[in-house]
Formats: C-alpha cells, structure tokens, sequence
C-alpha cells in the first residue's frame, strides 16, 4: 500500500499510539493529574464549579435535569459498562471465563481480592458513619493495571497478561452486582418494572436476529437506561444489561465467507480496468460485496466493542478522571491522609488486595482444584496482587455513590486513600514483576 507523506508523518504515528496497549491508562493518568493540578490552583473555585453546571434534557413537559458532575457518572460511565458488559460476554462465550478449568483460579483470586479488603477497611470504620464505604477498595482498575504489566513488555509471560485480564474482568463483575445489590437508593418498582420490558424487547429481538447496533442503541439508551435512571438502581447497570443482549453470532459462517471471497476475488481479478486510477462501476460493486459480507462475518457485539474502545479510552475515561479526581489538598493534610476512612482503604486496598488474590490463589493450588498457568511462579502472582490493589476508577466510581450528601469530608478521605493506594500498588507491582522476569 503506498502511503502519503501525511501518512507517514501524521497518521501512522498517532495510529500506533492509539492501538498501543498501555495508551488507554496513560492518557487515564494524564487527566487525572490535570485534575489534580486544576483543583489544588488559582482556578480551583472555576474548576469545582464547571461541574456544577446544570444540564437538562428536555421533551415536552418531561424533563431530566442533573448537574455536569452526575451526568458524567450517571450516563457517560453507563458507556464504560456497556463495554465492561461487552468484555464479560465476550469472555464469557470464548475468553478465559469460558472455560471452568481455566477460569476457577482468577475467579477465586478476584473473589479473595474483594472480601478482604472490604473486611479490612470494615475493621478500621465497623461503627463509623463511613462504615458504607466498605465497597471502595474491592475494585480494580483495569486500565491502570493491565497499562503497567504491558509496560513490562515481553519480560513477563503472556499468561501472566491473561490472568491480570481475567482477574480484572471477574473483579469488574464483582463490582457491577456489588453497585447494583448495595449501592441503590429507594427502588421505584414501576420504574423497574419499564426496565425489565426494555430489556425483555431487547432479548426478544436478539432471538429474531435482530442486528442492527442503532436498534439496541435506541431501546438500550431511551428505554432501559432512562427507566434505571429513574427507578433507584444506578443506571450504569443498564449499560450491562444492555450489553448482555447483543448478539454474539455471526450473520455468515466462516466457510461460506471464505467461499464466498475467494468467488468475489476472482470475479474482480477477471474484471477489466484493474490498471486505471478509478474503479469501474463493476469494480465497485464487487469492493461492495466485499464489505457487506466482511461485516457479517464479525459478530455484532466485536464489532461494537472494537468500535466503541477509542470512545471509552479517549474520552469517557479521561472526562470521568477530570470529573472525579480533583482533589483539593487542604491544610489537614495530615489529618486526612490518616483518617480512618483513607487508612482503611489503603490498607484495604494493598494489604487486603494481596491477602485475598495470594491467599485464595494458593488455596485453590493447594486443595488441587486449579494450577498456576505456565511460566508463571509466585512471584508473578504476587506482583499481580499489588496491581490489583490499583482501585483508581471503579474505586473512586464506588466513592461517589458510597458517600453521597453532607459527605465531603468522607469523599475527600476516600480518595487521598485510594489515590495512595494505586500508587503504592503500582510501584511495587512493577518492581516484583520486573525482578521476577529477571529471576525467570
């Protein structure tokens, strides 16, 4: 393919840092240190108050009204779950959560590495009115976590990578029934009930072989999203549910796809005008069925996931960091750093994260249930323990819902804990995992 300057200079350049694995969480960092910054300047009182903003959507005499803040975590994180749902799906049909034998290990891991470290921080705020906040370090961010093992590059096991991925996707799934079975306020039932048509329109149509992503789009976003809203369960779960009816089948069979491009390839390569700088009308027809029928071989939901990874990556995650992470230092630093709610969810985090994820890993290798994957030692699994300990988004998602009214003082705890966790987790991950390569 012959490529352009702009090519070469622009294009290619900014395609290889978009497709790079570690890309998503360094651009995640980026933005939270933009917020960081912004909130603890000159423009901090500009900053706390842009997401204040009110923002209403409008028909008629029905309206939806919520400040910029709510609106970020309410409906853009409903995207970051829809594609969460993907991901589960996806694993779970034909990933690493697809087959029990493989799947057991990082699932009692990710089950370790929720349990202790609500009961740790439960240990240091049990007759606290913070005691709520017990769900703020059982998440696992896995863009932060998976960025840092990819930055170890080909030193550590490809196993290695799938095990993080599926510790990470169970975790996250941990963490949606979590949001969904505590995390709610009063239901509304007949809110709910709306819901459950939404979502029972949306598995009918996924049995007549409905495809068309605009038509989930429409009913998942106008009809299920909305009645969640509204109905006292956190309207991010509706992104999952939706997620879980997309098909997951090909419109046509591999066979007949490869039969079916072997024909058109010889059809375009016996056409005439294959030296001209335009393409003849037959030329273009043939290039037609080509892309119709490439597209039918990919599944809708890969084909959404694909799509929607750069959406999700680039903006809905750095606009939640920006949202989320500006915390403004104030002078009981001290004082908030060593509250009960931030050494709870430090401690919770790196001490209970390593505690579970070690502790039910080696109780699944011991009772012979499950093995480590090969190439992979302790001290793999040790270095992953402290990655997962990097709660940032999923942790700081929780704080929100965990503390909600006359709770600034909680939320500004909460995060400087888990803000110290993820770092503290990060950095010691690297450094085991980078020796343990070394070592192996």
């Amino acid at each position: 393919m012959k490529k352009t300057p702009i090519d070469k200079i622009l294009i290619d350049p900014l395609s290889r840092f978009i497709n790079k694995s570690t890309t998503g969480g360094v651009v995640l960092f980026l933005s939270a240190v933009v917020a960081m910054i912004l909130a603890n300047s000159p423009l901090k009182d500009a900053y706390h108050h842009f997401w204040e903003h009110e923002f209403a959507l409008q028909f008629d005499s029905f309206v939806v009204s919520n400040n910029l803040h709510h609106w970020v975590n309410d409906g853009l994180m409903a995207i970051f779950f829809f594609v969460v749902g993907l991901e589960l799906k996806r694993e779970m049909i034909a990933g690493e959560l697809s087959r029990p034998k493989n799947a057991i290990l990082p699932l009692m891991a990710a089950l370790g590495g929720m349990i202790f470290p609500a009961a740790v921080y439960l240990i240091f705020n049990h007759d606290s009115p913070a005691v709520g906040g017990w769900g703020i370090p059982m998440a696992t961010d896995i863009a932060f976590a998976l960025g840092i093992l990819y930055l170890l590059g080909d030193k550590v096991p490809i196993s290695l990578k799938v095990f993080l991925t599926a510790l990470a996707i169970a975790d996250d799934l941990g963490a949606v029934l979590v949001i969904a079975l505590f995390y709610t306020s009063d239901i509304d039932t007949m809110s709910l009930v709306v819901g459950a048509v939404f979502l029972l329109v949306l598995l009918v149509a996924n049995r007549l072989g409905v495809r068309a992503p605009v038509f989930y789009g429409i009913i998942g976003i106008g009809g299920l999203w909305m009645a969640f809203l509204f109905s006292g369960v956190h309207a991010t779960i509706a992104g999952v549910l939706a997620a879980f009816t997309i098909p997951a089948e090909s419109k046509v069979r591999d066979k007949i796809y490869v039969e079916k491009m072997r024909s058109l390839i010889d059809q375009y390569d016996n056409l005439e005008g294959r030296t001209r700088r335009l393409k003849t009308p037959q030329q273009q027809h043939v290039l037609e069925q080509v892309r119709i029928y490439s597209k039918a071989a990919l599944t809708p939901l890969q084909r959404l996931e694909h799509s929607m990874h750069s959406l999700v990556s680039f903006f809905v995650m750095p606009v939640f960091a920006l949202a989320n992470a500006g915390v403004t230092f104030s002078g009981d630093f001290w004082h908030n750093i060593t509250s009960n709610v931030s050494i709870g969810i430090i401690c919770g985090l790196v001490i209970g994260k390593f505690v579970g994820v070690v502790g039910f890993t080696k109780l699944m290798t011991k009772l012979r249930i499950a093995s480590l994957p090969p190439g992979l030692n302790w001290k793999h699994i040790y270095g992953v323990a402290l990655l997962a300990s990097i709660g940032f988004t999923m942790s700081l998602f929780i704080t929100e819902l965990a503390f909600k009214t006359n709770a600034e003082e909680y939320i500004l705890e909460a995060k400087m804990g888990i803000f110290a966790a993820s770092i503290i987790g990060g950095i010691l991950g690297y450094f085991i995992l980078k020796k343990a390569s070394r070592q192996g």
